[in-house]
């Protein structure tokens, strides 16, 4: 059994662009077209059973029609798919969104506030913690050199005022600022993290020194379609020294737990 518990989706008239989108955000060549077909036919070959899919509002009008884009991608793929709603701070009622996203059948919450262009620990975004802590995860992009939007000492800040919140890190806490988020953001009880766009800029050594900081019962396996391609994805998994134990919890155990899934 293998979860990934981090990709994006986009509708098939938009997906390339979309993921294009990403890849000039990062200045980086996206390794995928975007569609969930390509994620499902790669992720197969890479072994991996479920896939947690998400996409993300830029704006507040964008909310609605992307809990239902994914809402709709879960139903018509029932076992392989795990969704999480997008919320946006500015969206007017955030709690009735999530709400009509529960009823839905999503299952968490996913911010970017690089992309949204939000402090993760402003007072725009506690209504959203407000809203879903103690009752669903929330998947939050986390670091980028070029950004203060979700430094670790940012997150931190959310950790701390809302210990009943389950905060998944994307990119283990920190993308490219991989040292400030073991230093900041190791310890706290309500952080797990996930290997999400990492791995390649890592060597297999410095990821496991990585997940020795945080704890391997804290780590999930996370691919980030379209960015990277499930099976180059699963390759540089692989190559961490890790026993079978360790292994079965970053790929899945952990996944089930936190996700209830």
């Amino acid at each position: 059994m293998i979860i990934d518990a981090h990709s994006h989706i986009f509708p098939d008239k938009i997906a390339e662009r979309a993921a294009a989108g990403i890849g000039e955000f990062y200045g980086m060549t996206v390794s995928m077209s975007g569609s969930l077909s390509a994620l499902l036919g790669a992720g197969e070959k890479a072994g991996i059973a479920k896939h947690v899919v998400h996409s993300v509002a830029t704006v507040p009008e964008q909310v609605e029609s992307i809990n239902d884009y994914i809402a709709e991608c879960v139903k018509e793929n029932p076992g392989k798919l795990i969704g999480f709603a997008t919320i946006h701070p500015d969206y007017e009622d955030i709690e009735k969104e999530i709400e009509r996203a529960v009823s839905l059948g999503l299952k968490g919450v996913k911010i970017h506030s690089d992309l949204q262009r939000f402090d993760i620990d402003s007072e725009r975004a506690m209504p959203i913690y407000r809203c879903i802590e103690g009752r669903l995860p929330i998947l939050a992009h986390t670091g980028d050199y070029r950004y203060t939007y979700s430094k670790p000492f940012r997150v931190a800040n959310v950790l701390k005022a809302f210990p009943k919140l389950t905060l998944i890190g994307a990119h283990f806490g920190g993308w490219s600022e991989w040292d400030d988020a073991v230093n900041l953001l190791s310890g706290f009880d309500n952080l797990y993290v996930d290997t999400s766009s990492s791995l390649y800029a890592l060597t297999p050594e410095k990821a496991r020194r990585i997940i020795d900081a945080f704890g391997v019962n804290r780590v999930l396996f996370g691919v980030d379609y379209p960015m990277w391609n499930p099976i180059e994805e699963m390759e540089r998994f692989n190559k961490i020294p890790l026993s079978p134990e360790e292994r079965e919890l970053i790929l899945y155990k952990n996944a089930e737990r936190v996700l209830d899934c």
